[in-house]
């Protein structure tokens, strides 16, 4: 795409004000509340996926946190960020009273993983014009070595179109404000030739035909048919290298990219 290739070359690391280069490996996993294929909870080897393969962000996708006995009523946003040593933040898209009054929130939802800093962060309900599940948009501010950007991860609804496209709307219109670099990633149950990914892709453009190679497949771990999973960008990140990760940590694939940031340090507007 031009418009990808289109950056303002790098500057020293000591000019003030003027537009700076990041590399920074960011991913989105779908990590099924830590169980693979077999329905089996094991939030570790999801944790050894993102040590493994290098990931300094990382989207997560289907988290519990407190909901079941299916993760243990585990916190596992935090577990992640602890056994990890990594920043978090968590959105909660299902919020829901506990078993016994003494207990937390059974809650479910998006998180995002850093090594870098969250400066703030906010998660947004997207409309559900049909009733479907609850979904949300994420949104975290980072500082990737003084220069700030925009992440976010999402989960659009499985068994609608209307609701996804919805839901696209209402994060183009997010992303409308949004004068940092953004890297959107997450799983938009849209394989890339349907109207849905068209909108998403108003704003932001999709790194995997960009810097991938292949056909990109996420979904299912057992017969991998469908790309629905997405590392989107602003043109203010330049994609270069991108892959899908063999693992049977869930029922999805992961997708990791290395992308270089371009964006002024400490500023950034909204």
């Amino acid at each position: 795409m031009a418009l990808v290739g289109a950056l303002v070359a790098t500057t020293p690391a000591n000019a003030e004000g003027q537009v700076q280069e990041r590399h920074l490996t960011v991913a989105t996993f779908n990590i099924h509340h830590g169980a693979g294929p077999d329905d089996e909870l094991d939030l570790a080897h999801v944790a050894d996926v993102i040590a493994d393969n290098g990931m300094d962000v990382v989207g997560l996708q289907e988290v519990d946190r407190h909901w079941g006995e299916r993760s243990d009523f585990a916190d596992q946003a935090r577990w992640l960020a602890e056994r990890l040593d990594m920043h978090v933040v968590f959105g909660a898209n299902l919020d829901r009273d506990p078993l016994r009054a003494e207990q937390p929130r059974r809650q479910y939802g998006t998180a995002i993983l850093s090594r870098h800093p969250i400066m703030e962060s906010r998660n947004i309900h997207l409309p559900r014009p049909q009733g479907g599940e609850q979904r949300g948009l994420l949104e975290a501010v980072l500082l990737v070595r003084g220069v700030p950007m925009n992440f976010y991860s999402t989960h659009f609804q499985h068994n609608s179109q209307v609701e996804r496209l919805a839901q696209a709307e209402a994060v183009n219109d997010v992303l409308d404000d949004v004068e940092r670099p953004v890297v959107l990633v997450g799983d938009l149950n849209a394989v890339p030739t349907t109207p849905e990914i068209e909108r998403m892709t108003t704003n932001l453009y999709d790194t995997w035909p960009v810097a991938g190679e292949g056909d990109g497949y996420t979904y299912d771990v057992a017969t991998p048919h469908a790309r629905i999973d997405y590392v989107l960008a602003s043109d203010e990140v330049r994609a270069d290298s991108a892959r899908v990760i063999d693992t049977d940590a869930s029922d999805h694939l992961p997708v990791v990219v290395d992308v270089v940031i371009s964006g002024v340090p400490g500023v950034g507007g909204q």
